[in-house]
């Protein structure tokens, strides 16, 4: 030790060897835990600065807020831009002939595809059509989707850097290719904390496609909170049984019997504390508290049965099947009510590379009429304009066909350099399309986005600068959006 040497030789021996220099440095350096807690306990401390050497919002909001709160629709797996929303009917003349060199630009290809002697263009064979006020293009495959064209924002210039799927939904939850940063979801709980002490900030929802079930898996760390304190990671409710694991007590205990066990465990949580300085113990302190709570709010949170039958029906029969992404939607909307910071649904099953026409309809049906309800359902209820809707996948596909090309049947492989994501409420312009892509759907022409352009603008409708959401992590100002250094896409901006 180098730090207060002297009051370090007066603790006991067990205490000496449970302050290590690693845990002092954590404490010393993200001491936040108890700052977290008492924002849980009193929302109206949430936006002190803190005296740790973790600080970001101080003088929060930077900007007008905006949206109070955001649904992000991950559709996982890259759904296909030219077949949905990025119409090419010019296509139709370039139908088989090989992609000329002067479009690919010598682009790295992923393995599935490198080894093809050609790269036949393969036109959707899905018909499009003008919708509202706006004129928004839109596929035949989105039909409820188009009734509310003029609520959506369409950013047809999206591009990453990354051309396979792990690192390239990594980078959309992250800021970062590779694993080990905390989620966007977590940073939001981080800055902004929780206008609701009884659920958490940060919600997981996740449901299997109909398009190709046995899709790209999902991994926790993908809501995961990394170097930030553990209670800002997301919560993943489960799709199947109960939503939340160990919630209900157990035969024998009642909930008074419970309050007594957490208080004597939160005594020696505090004890320990008192010792070693870890602010994680204050975090796991924060964590057992929201559980306890959450065994009266999840239950009526989840629980349908009061629902209007005219809301059923807007969410579509599958709706009524636990799991679904309907189910989902909907249960976003009930925590959208109750005010939770961020809710992430992940859809998978958009990864086709063949068999496309077939599977692309199966998403659709997945998504389209529940998509479309989650926007109408907030509308109706004045919750959409302070509710910031994101829906997109991590990249997008080639107008090239993988594997053998017919009339009918196509397959398209991963492709970063375009791809299309659409935005609704929480203070961005509706109506209205940026960005341009060639002919081909395959390079961008006007008004490229980067997906930290992506997140500085989403931060932006929050009332944030995305440069001061930082947290001290090995001696660097860790940020959602890099180093790189991000834009606000102030076009969209309402």
């Amino acid at each position: 030790m180098n730090c207060d040497t002297s009051r370090f030789l007066q603790l006991d021996a067990q205490a000496q060897a449970a302050l290590t220099r690693r845990t002092f440095l954590r404490g010393s350096a993200s001491g936040l835990g108890l700052a977290a807690l008492g924002s849980l306990l009193q929302p109206e401390l949430l936006n002190a600065a803190s005296s740790s050497g973790a600080v970001s919002l101080q003088g929060w909001p930077h900007f007008p807020v905006k949206a109070k709160r955001v649904i992000y629709l991950f559709q996982s797996g890259a759904p296909s831009q030219m077949d949905l929303f990025d119409p090419k009917p010019q296509m139709a003349a370039h139908f088989g002939k090989d992609l000329p060199e002067s479009i690919r630009k010598g682009q790295r290809l992923t393995t599935m595809t490198s080894g093809q002697k050609n790269f036949p263009v393969a036109p959707s064979i899905f018909k499009f059509a003008q919708h509202g006020k706006s004129g928004a293009w839109l596929s035949e495959l989105m039909p409820h989707l188009s009734t509310v064209a003029d609520e959506l924002c369409f950013i047809k210039s999206m591009h990453t850097d990354a051309i396979n799927h792990d690192p390239a939904i990594t980078f959309f939850q992250t800021g970062r290719q590779i694993a080990g940063f905390p989620s966007m979801g977590s940073w939001l709980s981080y800055g902004l904390g929780s206008e609701n002490k009884d659920l958490p900030a940060y919600v997981v929802l996740s449901s299997f496609g109909s398009g190709r079930p046995d899709d790209q898996p999902l991994y926790d760390r993908l809501w995961g909170s990394a170097f930030l304190p553990t209670q800002h990671q997301g919560v993943k409710f489960r799709n199947t049984g109960d939503p939340v694991l160990y919630l209900s007590n157990p035969a024998g205990m009642d909930r008074a019997t419970r309050r007594h066990s957490l208080d004597d465990l939160n005594a020696l949580n505090q004890q320990r504390h008192s010792v070693v300085g870890d602010p994680e113990i204050e975090a796991r302190i924060a964590q057992y508290e929201m559980a306890f709570r959450m065994q009266s709010s999840v239950p009526d949170l989840t629980d349908f049965s009061k629902e209007p039958q005219h809301v059923i029906d807007l969410y579509g029969p599958d709706v009524k099947r636990p799991g679904s992404f309907a189910a989902n939607c909907l249960m976003a909307r009930r925590l959208a009510e109750r005010d939770v910071r961020f809710v992430q649904l992940f859809h998978m099953g958009w990864d086709h590379h063949g068999g496309l026409p077939s599977a692309i309809k199966g998403q659709c049906r997945d998504t389209d009429q529940a998509t479309t309800a989650l926007i109408k359902d907030l509308k109706q209820r004045g919750l959409l304009e302070d509710t910031l809707i994101v829906w997109g996948g991590e990249f997008g596909r080639t107008i090239y066909s993988q594997g053998t090309l017919t009339q009918t049947n196509y397959g398209r492989d991963h492709h970063p350099r375009c791809f299309t994501v659409l935005l609704a409420g929480g203070g961005i312009k509706p109506g209205m399309s940026i960005g341009e892509t060639d002919d081909f759907s395959y390079n961008i022409v006007k008004d490229p986005v980067s997906i930290y352009d992506l997140h500085a603008t989403m931060l932006n409708r929050l009332g944030i600068d995305s440069n001061r959401l930082t947290y001290k992590f090995q001696g660097l100002d860790a940020k959602l959006t890099g180093v790189e250094g991000a834009k606000v896409i102030k076009s969209i901006i309402a």
